[in-house]
């Protein structure tokens, strides 16, 4: 999923899109760098207002912890334009299993469970 950064508008009305970022890409990390890269070239352009940046991610197999970390300054950028940060996670993986011989990739319950719980 992309990075879709819209504005909010009242009630009734249709949010304004502002920018659609990482087509098609749903690892989180090339996703942040992207928000990010974008917020230096094109946050200028925008006025103060009320905006989302939505993140759509999926999990990797070989994910053991963690993650991308946004610096104090993206942050920083994304306050002082009113924007929120939605990290919306979505049912799946972002690398298809390649054979029957991977299927013991796929985390088990146990440990997704165990993830929640950090």
């Amino acid at each position: 999923m992309p990075v879709n950064i819209y504005r909010l508008t009242p009630e009734g009305q249709k949010n304004e899109p502002v920018a659609w970022l990482c087509d098609d890409e749903w690892s989180l990390t090339p996703q942040s760098e992207a928000l990010s890269a974008w917020l230096c070239t094109d946050a200028a352009k925008l006025k103060p207002g009320n905006y989302v940046a939505d993140i759509g991610f999926q999990w990797r197999r070989d994910a053991a912890s963690g993650g991308p970390a946004f610096a104090p300054e993206t942050l920083r950028q994304m306050a002082d334009l009113g924007m929120g940060l939605f990290i919306s996670e979505y049912p799946g993986f972002t690398d298809e299993l390649d054979d029957e011989e991977n299927v013991n990739d796929v985390p088990s319950r146990k440990s997704l469970e165990r993830t929640r719980e950090r």
